[in-house]
């Protein structure tokens, strides 16, 4: 009824609108890369980034230096691997050992406890521990640091309630540390970052996403650019090698990504006033073997794509997940361990880590030489597989 006293002209719209809605459709479930990109990329970002995106500290790597190594001293540090807020990865009796995890990114605090702790809570009821803070990591320092400090604090309450708990239960829990309540003094000092400057923490960081976004976004583009217009398969035909067609296409954006972290840095340290505290050759060594993995990645993405939309989108998704986790904006550490272990296996954190260690730490060679041979070795594998793959399907 509703159909019939509608004009001509308007049913003769509908149908037409009917049809070609019928026609999309039918694009859209017959093509399989559209259906994974509706419906099986949501879910993974959902399932993954949701896990990631977490301003929630956990399992912090700390590191022990227990030169006292009384029932006191071994109940604090129980009571930091029982917090859920750390992880105990190493005990020492040197300050050097657990300075270097510092360095090197493996520990977020050391915990130094002196050697009279246990004797002097006894004689005098008060005892020094020292928290030592990465504070490269920037507000997730003060996170870090507001945790032990909760620690140390519940620990010299539990020892009060044991010794006073009379006193302390009817109210009168003002008795001087002098008289003997025991009171734990946290002597906290952050490095490399002392004053927590959030910028620190996030420029060397963006300079990478930065790089990632020239070598795998553009890449990608251009050269799905060239299947589309129709210009590849003429530059097959020709004597030019594809080798020699993938460095010609490659080689710009490669001086581009270091050119863009040349001027990120200048604008980095004129604008935020950044710390550049080790060598600037060996970051831009990094940043060149890590752009090669970038643009190994978008010449990959480049191979499974045949449209700048599905290069674009695909560029879209890879980057988020890999910029997510990364470290470059919520820490690794406060991730679930199936996600710390899937973000080793991401190329991103290790320039994150790389860049961060030398422009605020100032390490050098051997205190990266770990990430920076994963890299190597990521750039070589993800390349030649980008090449080979590339190959056959342009033969």
């Amino acid at each position: 009824m509703i159909r019939r006293a509608l004009p001509v002209g308007v049913r003769t719209a509908l149908r037409r609108i009917r049809f070609l809605v019928h026609a999309e459709v039918l694009h859209v479930v017959r093509d399989r890369a559209t259906l994974v990109q509706i419906i099986v990329v949501p879910i993974i970002q959902l399932l993954i980034l949701s896990k990631v995106a977490t301003f929630e500290v956990r399992n912090t790597p700390a590191y022990i230096v227990d030169l006292d190594r009384t029932s006191a001293s071994r109940s604090l540090v129980s009571r930091f691997a029982a917090s859920g807020h750390f992880r105990v990865l190493g005990y020492s009796n040197s300050s050097d050992a657990a300075n270097d995890a510092l360095l090197r990114g493996r520990a977020t605090l050391v915990v130094t406890i002196p050697h009279d702790f246990g004797a002097a809570l006894v004689r005098t009821g008060q005892a020094p521990v020292q928290l030592a803070v990465n504070a490269e990591k920037g507000s997730t320092a003060g996170v870090v640091r507001s945790y032990a400090g909760q620690i140390v604090a519940a620990y010299a309450e539990e020892l009060a309630m044991t010794r006073y708990p009379i006193a302390l239960g009817e109210g009168r829990g003002n008795i001087s540390p002098r008289r003997g309540v025991p009171h734990i003094e946290t002597q906290v000092h952050g490095w490399y970052n002392a004053t927590l400057n959030y910028q620190h923490y996030m420029v060397p960081g963006i300079l990478v996403a930065l790089v990632t976004m020239i070598g795998t976004l553009l890449t990608a583009q251009n050269i799905v650019r060239e299947k589309e217009v129709g210009t590849l398969e003429q530059l097959n035909v020709t004597p030019i090698t594809k080798g020699q067609f993938i460095a010609a296409k490659l080689l710009p954006y490669w001086t581009l990504a270091m050119f863009d972290l040349g001027v990120g840095l200048v604008v980095g340290r004129l604008v935020y006033d950044i710390p550049m505290r080790g060598s600037l050759l060996l970051l831009f060594g990094a940043a060149a073997i890590y752009a090669i993995v970038a643009l190994g990645i978008g010449l990959w993405i480049s191979t499974l794509v045949e449209t700048q939309q599905q290069a674009m989108f695909v560029s879209f998704f890879v980057m988020m997940v890999y910029l997510l986790m990364s470290g470059l904006l919520t820490p690794i550490d406060s991730m679930p361990h199936w996600v710390q272990l899937l973000s080793r296996l991401n190329p991103v954190s290790y320039f994150v880590a790389i860049s961060r260690a030398i422009l605020v730490k100032g390490a050098g060679l051997r205190q990266i030489a770990q990430p920076l041979m994963i890299l190597t070795a990521y750039g070589a594998a993800v390349l030649w597989l980008a090449v080979r793959q590339y190959s056959k399907r342009t033969a």
